[in-house]
């Protein structure tokens, strides 16, 4: 994977705390390893879960716009993405691995109003795949929205609504290891959709994203 932007830390287990990681499992979370994501996007390794499957490897990711006001910038989306592999095989993933993530976003609340955003957003996670030609089986997956509105002390806070994006998928692995590196790219594509950012320079376009919101997010 090319841009020598972004930012993956060091220091997860890569195993999901397991001794005799199958070779497999260590080249996919290899895979995982060498993306280096556009700026906006900060990458860094987080405990997995531990009964999901025999290994696991799990990545949290923050999608970052520059705020002259705030020196962390302004968050607009954030999410977790997570490796699993049973060497025996799932049956429900007709595969040995499988990825599952949660990507979720602060909108506009007229911008819930559309019948058709659910849809929408589902599509940016089949269309980055798509986009980033690689093969898999078995998607699944939620798309939910939640409108919260402020009363009394916090009367003064503006409503808010929140997408949240449930998915998972199993990456083909007809050589043995999945294109794994293919898969995060494409996942780092649906953040930015659901922040609002514009395709990265050389990224074909796909759906439109959503619009930036406008601000720091409400504390």
């Amino acid at each position: 994977m090319a841009a020598a932007q972004g930012h993956l830390a060091d220091g997860a287990d890569s195993t999901g705390g397991r001794d005799g990681a199958p070779l497999a499992f260590r080249h996919a979370v290899a895979g995982l390893r060498g993306v280096r994501p556009r700026a906006e996007v900060e990458l860094d390794p987080t405990p997995p879960p531990r009964r999901l499957a025999p290994f696991a490897y799990a990545l949290e990711a923050v999608v970052a716009a520059d705020d002259a006001e705030d020196d962390g910038g302004t968050e607009l989306a954030e999410g977790r993405l997570i490796l699993l592999h049973d060497p025996e095989g799932h049956e429900s993933w007709r595969g040995t691995f499988r990825l599952v993530t949660l990507v979720h976003a602060e909108l506009e609340p007229e911008m819930a109003a559309d019948p058709l955003l659910p849809e929408v957003c589902w599509s940016w996670l089949t269309g980055a795949l798509q986009g980033r030609r690689v093969e898999y089986l078995e998607p699944s997956g939620t798309v939910t929205l939640a409108a919260s509105h402020h009363f009394g002390g916090l009367g003064d806070r503006e409503p808010s609504t929140r997408i949240e994006i449930r998915a998972s998928w199993t990456p083909s692995d007809a050589a043995g290891v999945p294109d794994t590196a293919a898969h995060l790219a494409a996942w780092c594509d649906v953040l930015c959709q659901i922040a609002g950012l514009p395709p990265a320079q050389g990224q074909e376009p796909g759906v439109v994203p959503l619009p930036q919101r406008r601000g720091p997010r409400p504390r």
